[in-house]
């Protein structure tokens, strides 16, 4: 007979899935690794049962104590399934713009839960980051997991999601593709493929607001902006997150993310969540860059059900913005009557050749292209005054130690209301489709749509 246990016997060995309607005869395999197949419904039940089994074999965690964590609810569940099956208390901070579904499924495990402000620096005392160490100080004999931060979270993954993969793909796999949050699945099942399969490319992706990518292009830290969503991305740097295992990371907005997730529900029967999204999103991309023969692995984190008064409701997106009212407008529809090639400078430029560039086109700023021709940065007029009169580079210099993160960055497909949010954080928006800079978006570019169309 094939029974379990208990519940917890039950975490991992999720399918592979091999998507067919979202990719193309010419595009590259994709398998999505159904994470919400967990008894928990997310990747996360894995490394909370790591990290309390080890907890509990060296003494810091004893019977009948109290787990204190911060998480966006994923984890939180995975906590509290352990937690019930063996006699611990939970409490958990959680930011306020997570789903209520995630906050009612954490209490009806019998967890406590403390909802924080969204919108304050990780290090503010109202922060779920620093409520919940003020609460594992404040209750006594209190066990925190702190996955941001926890190389356990990295050795999880690296120990059970990395072979579990490479068992069910017999190693014949090109690319994986993984959301970064705390960054412990890239970290150790990303470290663990990389390891055993030669060649293999880890791709990371992060949402537009978080720190990650742009800190992974450029070693700067971008302003961390408001996104909607959940659970992946990051407003600083995690302890948890290995840059030197990523090959790549790409950037997805809110409105991509969520129609990806709606359209894996719809094309291919898969029910996810918005992180879920993000990494399909970048994976279908992928394969069609790449091509036919090679192999894509994408982790879905968790389920859709957390989100279904969310993106998974017509009228949530509508209130969004996210499904366009007809006649709304999108940022495709203005660069129709935007021409003109994009000016960019490239790494390695010296500094006087990309000034005199400026100066011949009367600009500012600029994107920064690699090798390849990927967007890694922009370089900002202002950086490079500042650079130049604290003697920090001469004209003979190159610009790379002066390239900041790519901000204000969106997609053709971007609402112009968005568009105008946009414009709130930053002077420009950089229209990005993929890897390519598509335009450089000014504010008086969208007055003058706004005339031409409104005319």
């Amino acid at each position: 007979m094939d029974i379990h246990d208990t519940i917890l016997s039950a975490i991992g060995h999720t399918p592979l899935v091999k998507l067919n309607r979202l990719v193309g005869p010419e595009d590259a395999t994709v398998l999505v690794k159904c994470e919400f197949m967990n008894p928990g419904a997310s990747i996360k039940d894995r490394m909370a049962l790591y990290i309390l089994e080890k907890a509990e074999r060296e003494g810091k965690l004893k019977p009948g104590g109290t787990i204190v964590e911060n998480t966006s609810g994923n984890t939180g569940m995975g906590v509290a399934l352990a937690a019930a099956v063996k006699g611990y208390k939970c409490i958990f901070t959680m930011p306020d713009k997570m789903s209520l579904e995630k906050i009612n499924r954490l209490k009806a495990l019998g967890a406590q839960v403390v909802v924080t402000p969204t919108n304050v620096p990780a290090e503010d005392p109202r922060s779920y980051y620093e409520t919940a160490k003020r609460l594992h100080r404040e209750t006594p004999g209190a066990f925190m997991l702190n996955q941001y931060h926890n190389p356990d979270n990295i050795e999880a993954h690296y120990n059970v999601t990395g072979p579990e993969i490479l068992e069910q793909t017999e190693g014949k796999i090109d690319y994986f593709v993984a959301g970064l949050g705390t960054g412990g699945t890239m970290s150790g099942a990303g470290k663990f493929l990389k390891e055993k399969i030669p060649g293999l490319k880890n791709v990371g992706v992060d949402p537009l607001g978080s720190v990650y990518e742009g800190y992974f292009k450029t070693g700067k830290l971008t302003e961390p902006h408001v996104y909607k969503v959940e659970g992946i991305g990051e407003d600083m740097l995690c302890g948890a997150m290995d840059f030197k295992v990523l090959d790549d990371v790409r950037q997805v907005d809110d409105k991509q993310s969520f129609v990806a997730a709606r359209r894996l529900a719809r094309e291919e029967g898969i029910f996810a969540g918005g992180s879920s999204g993000a990494a399909l999103h970048v994976a279908v991309q992928l394969a069609k860059e790449v091509g036919k023969g090679k192999t894509i692995v994408v982790i879905l984190p968790d389920t859709g059900m957390s989100y279904i008064s969310k993106f998974h409701s017509d009228e949530w997106m509508r209130d969004m913005g996210f499904l366009e009212e007809k006649g709304a407008g999108t940022v495709r529809d203005l660069l129709n009557g935007k021409k003109g090639e994009v000016i960019v400078a490239r790494k390695g430029d010296r500094v006087d050749q990309v000034v005199e560039r400026m100066r011949q086109h009367g600009i500012s700023q600029m994107p920064v292209l690699s090798e390849d021709g990927r967007a890694v940065g922009m370089i900002h007029e202002y950086d490079l005054l500042n650079s130049l009169v604290a003697n920090k580079t001469t004209f003979a210099d190159s610009i790379d130690s002066i390239v900041a993160p790519l901000q204000g960055v969106v997609s053709p497909d971007t609402s112009l209301n968005r568009l105008r949010e946009v414009f709130a954080q930053d002077k420009v928006a950089v229209v990005k489709d993929g890897e390519k800079v598509l335009a450089i978006v000014t504010k008086i570019d969208l007055i003058e749509h706004m005339h031409q169309t409104n005319a």
